[in-house]
């Protein structure tokens, strides 16, 4: 029985562990260090495009797997990072940059966070302001008070 449920297990478990070395890939060779940097550096700051929240480092997608063999073409025909960002971006836009720059399309994504926080910081003080001016109004008139005592009694004698 044991035998059995062994091999069960190893048949389950094998493609598995073959996917996972075939999504892995063969070793990148470079001609340099810097190379082999500027690589590891840039396939963690482009985004996959597919994915659209993993880098190209990350991602398993066949793109993804596209845009790692182009890095590493580029990086060995002697590119520098930003010419191979520019191309990538030319290809497939802003979007594929984790940290897209400061231009005219992309002021309202830089700035949103600190619009947030002066939207937060207005609606707090409006919340104080608002609480100090219930805390300002006069309390109940005799008159008012009388009246109030009066339902108060009425809707007692109505429960009972």
């Amino acid at each position: 029985m044991i035998p059995r449920l062994f091999c069960l297990l190893l048949a389950w478990l094998l493609p598995a562990g073959l996917a996972m070395a075939l999504a892995i890939g063969q070793p990148l060779e470079f001609a340099s260090e810097a190379q082999q940097r500027q690589y590891d550096t840039l396939v963690r700051e482009l985004r996959c495009t597919v994915c659209q929240s993993e880098t190209i480092h990350e991602s398993n997608a066949e793109l993804a797997a596209d845009m790692r063999r182009r890095v590493h073409a580029m990086t060995l025909a002697g590119h520098d990072a930003d010419a191979i960002v520019a191309f990538m971006v030319q290809r497939y836009g802003d979007y594929v940059r984790y940290r897209p720059p400061l231009q005219v399309n992309t002021w309202l994504l830089w700035a949103s966070p600190f619009l947030l926080m002066l939207g937060g910081v207005l609606v707090w003080w409006r919340i104080v302001v608002g609480r100090r001016s219930m805390a300002e109004r006069p309390g109940f008139t005799a008159q008012e008070r009388a009246m109030l005592d009066r339902l108060r009694q009425a809707d007692e004698l109505r429960r009972s």
